[in-house]
Order: structure tokens, then C-alpha cells, then sequence
């Protein structure tokens, strides 16, 4: 069954725009399927997954577009890059938008041959696995977000409230679409035992719940096809158990500042490994390094990036937390809450076709501010917490970045409280279910 996603507006205003539209993404995150969706049955739909189709599409480029003419939909491209200098022509020939719609899960050799290929002709979009706006039946309202006073409202208009338990329930499942089913039901239990608390919207509507799918089959799975398909593809990896190691420090250390001798050597691999396989990691949508904010006025800036898994059902089972409840009560519970958070705002802005205007700020002294999103130069700061009753204290960093010279505006901690509440003048408490 089919759950809306909030990229459909933007996929239709880059098929009007461009000839080529190319969707990047990990795998399993609906890339495939929005594009069917969207398509209707009026293009011919291919797979380079398929051998025989890959095989014809390497060696007989201008054979294959022949017997796939436009409007095509190409899955996969990234198994034939051969055809982007044909599709390139062809584009040049016919001047017509929408013709070819492409999928490609590894952003590593596809990107570069995509802007060899296809500068100034191809629009290219993210997605990700689904939102918690997608989850709640409003994709179609949620926008980039912003921790401004009027869209904080508009926020609170279309949100379902989510307990603490609800929360981590979805953060435990994880946001592929194979965990989710769109159906009308009473929250957002697992599905087989129905014990989720919900929360309508008060049109007779609610949140999309689990399926019920084996969660740990499907992980197990996922990491299985991952190993065994991308990795052989990006990279020669020899020993794959020594890999899925590495991965696993990865997951261990979401939403920390990034060390690579830690990992290196958690992994038992050089220093020159760990940075390769982690760009791997990079390239085929598992993982997200964000980059601190930089300021010409000030040195005293830390420059290591913050890793965060994009997926926190994936993360969660690489660090095998068995339950919803254990995770909620174990070590990694309040980083794997700050990494929702943070993809939750990060799908906001790739779902909406537009680039993440989002940083970390920490210096010298390990002062610390979790998010900051800067818009149009001005600073809208942002702190992760698992509290129901958030304090000005947690916001005391925030006046640090007056020294940046920077117009800074509204702030907002993240937090696990009930309802929308003013911390300060400019500062607010803001429940984890308005993402």
C-alpha cells in the first residue's frame, strides 16, 4: 500500500522543469515507488537490477534507449552509468521536460558521472525513509523546519502527540517504508499487540502503525543485501565481518563528534581503512556527517564533523537493543533521540527539494550547541533533550553566538514535553512530535 510523501509536490515541479530527474537515496526508502506513483502507468518502467537489462544497457547504450524511448523511468542508473552521455544526447535532441525520471542508491559514481553527463539538465532530489509528518497522513503540509513562532503553530495544527513510549517505538522500527503500512489504526503499537497509545487528529483520522513485519528479519536482511551489493560495488572490502565492525562503531557512536582512530581501531583496521569505508557509508545514504558552523570571527571553533545514522531502527539493531524499552532505558537512549530528532529536520528540507541549511556549533571549551540552522545569514539555534520539563538552563549556550556577529532569532529546545510552552521570550519548548 502506498504512504504519500512529502517529496510528490516537488518531483512534479522538477519533471516540468528538467529533462532528467534523478531521486538519490538509500535503498528501501521508496524511491522506486514514489516515481511509479507519480508516473501512472504513462512511462515504461525499467531495472538495471535486472542483468540482462544492466548488461545491454553497459555495452549497447544507444540499442537500449532505442527500445526504451521516453517517457522512461530507469531504476538504478548507477549499474550503467554508460548511459548518461547517451541520455545526455537525447535530452539535447528532443528539448523535452520529464523525460527521464532515474533512481541510483550510491551517490559515490553516480554523482560524478551524473555531472559529467548531465550539468544544467538534471534535477536532483533526496529521500530518505519515512517522516514522522509522512507517518502522521500530512506530507503534503510538512514544510522545512523553522522554530519561528508561526510555523511552530502551523506545526502544532497538524501534529499527533507522542509519548514516551510512542516515541520510542517509532525510533526503535525505524523509518523504512517495509516497517509501515498505510491503514487506519489505534496508534502506533507494533501491530501485533496493539498496545500503542495513538492519538487521532480529530477528522477520524490516525498515525499510520508498524505492520507487524519482523523487524529483526528485515534489518538482518537490509544489511545482508547492503554487504553483499553496494559495498562489492563501492569498494573491495575483503573481509565483510571486518566491515559489518566498523559499521557497528558507526551506529555505537550517532550524534557524536566523529574519531576516526577510535573507530579504526574498534574495527582492528588502519586509520586510511576506517576513512574510506566511512565515506562509503556517506556515499550510500547510511550515514550523515554534519559540518560545524564557521565563522570568520572566531578560531575557537571545533572543526570535526557529527556523525548521525540516518535510519534509527538500523542503528538500533546493528546495537542490538531487542526492544522499544530497553533502548529507551540503555546507554545510547538520549543520542538515538538527538538523531531522530536531527533526520526528522533533515527530511524536512531534502523531502521539500531544498538543500539542509543545517550545523553543529561547539569550541575550545566543549561548549556546545546541538543544531544550529542558518537562514538567509541569520542563526536560529536548536538543543536535543529527553526531558518532559525543558529550563532556560538548557538553552545557556545559545548566547555564545552573539560573538559570531550574526543575527541570531528564535531558539527552541527539542524535548519530550507535552505541548508548544515559551521557555524565554525568544525560546520555546517544543514537543518531538512537531517534527
Amino acid at each position: 500500500m502506498y504512504i504519500e510523501r512529502t517529496l510528490e509536490g516537488f518531483l512534479k515541479k522538477a519533471a516540468g522543469q528538467f529533462p532528467v530527474t534523478l531521486v538519490t537515496g538509500p535503498r528501501q526508502v521508496g524511491k522506486t515507488t514514489i516515481l511509479q506513483h507519480l508516473s501512472k502507468d504513462e512511462r515504461t518502467y525499467i531495472t538495471l537490477d535486472d542483468p540482462t537489462l544492466a548488461t545491454l544497457a553497459r555495452e549497447e547504450p544507444s540499442l537500449f534507449l532505442q527500445r526504451f524511448k521516453p517517457p522512461v523511468l530507469i531504476d538504478e542508473i548507477q549499474y550503467a552509468p554508460e548511459l548518461l552521455p547517451h541520455i545526455k544526447m537525447a535530452v539535447d535532441k528532443e528539448h523535452k521536460n520529464g523525460m527521464f525520471w532515474l533512481t541510483g542508491s550510491q551517490q559515490f559514481q553516480l554523482m560524478q558521472g551524473v555531472t559529467e553527463s548531465l550539468a544544467g539538465r538534471v534535477g536532483i532530489v533526496n529521500l530518505l525513509g519515512l517522516s514522522l509528518k509522512e507517518l502522521q497522513h500530512h506530507a503534503d503540509k510538512a514544510t522545512p523546519f523553522l522554530p519561528t513562532k508561526k510555523l511552530l503553530q502551523d506545526r502544532l495544527k497538524i501534529s499527533s502527540p507522542l509519548s514516551l513510549q510512542d516515541t520510542y517505538r517509532i525510533i526503535w522500527r525505524g523509518s523504512y517504508p517495509a516497517m509501515w503500512l498505510l491503514q487506519e489504526g489505534d496508534g502506533w503499537g507494533d501491530g501485533d499487540n496493539g498496545d500503542g497509545e495513538g492519538g487521532g487528529y480529530g477528522d477520524g483520522r490516525q498515525p499510520i502503525k508498524s505492520n507487524g513485519a519482523d523487524r529483526d528479519l528485515f534489518y538482518r536482511s537490509y544489511i545482508q543485501t547492503y554487504l553483499q551489493r553496494d559495498i562489492r560495488d563501492l569498494a573491495n572490502v575483503g573481509d565483510e565481518g571486518t566491515f559489518l565492525k566498523f559499521l557497528r562503531s558507526a551506529a555505537a557512536r550517532t550524534g557524536q563528534l566523529l574519531n576516526m582512530s577510535d573507530m579504526a581501531r574498534d574495527a582492528d583496521v588502519s586509520v586510511t581503512t576506517a576513512k574510506r569505508w566511512l565515506s562509503i557509508l556517506e556515499a550510500s545514504g547510511i550515514v550523515y556527517l554534519l559540518e560545524p558552523y564557521h565563522s570568520n570571527v572566531t578560531k575557537r571553533l571545533v572543526k570535526s564533523p557529527k556523525l548521525y545514522f540516518l535510519d534509527t531502527g538500523l542503528c538500533a539493531y546493528l546495537t542490538e537493543w531487542s526492544s522499544p524499552e530497553t533502548l529507551e532505558a540503555g546507554a545510547m537512549s538520549g543520542a538515538i533521540l538527538e538523531t531522530f530528532i536531527f533526520t526528522e529536520i533533515l527530511k524536512s528540507y531534502w523531502h521539500n527539494g531544498k538543500r539542509a541549511p543545517l550545523y553543529y556549533y561547539r569550541d575550545k571549551d566543549k561548549k556546545e550547541i546541538d543544531l544550529l540552522i542558518v537562514q538567509d545569514e541569520t542563526l536560529y539555534p536548536l538543543e536535543f533533550k529527553k526531558s518532559a520539563s525543558p529550563d532556560k538552563s538548557m538553552a545557556r549556550h545559545f548566547s555564545l553566538l552573539n560573538q559570531l556577529k550574526k543575527p541570531v532569532k528564535e531558539g527552541g529546545i527539542i524535548c519530550l514535553s507535552e505541548t508548544l510552552l515559551p521557555v524565554t521570550g525568544n525560546i520555546s519548548a517544543i514537543p518531538v512530535g512537531l517534527m
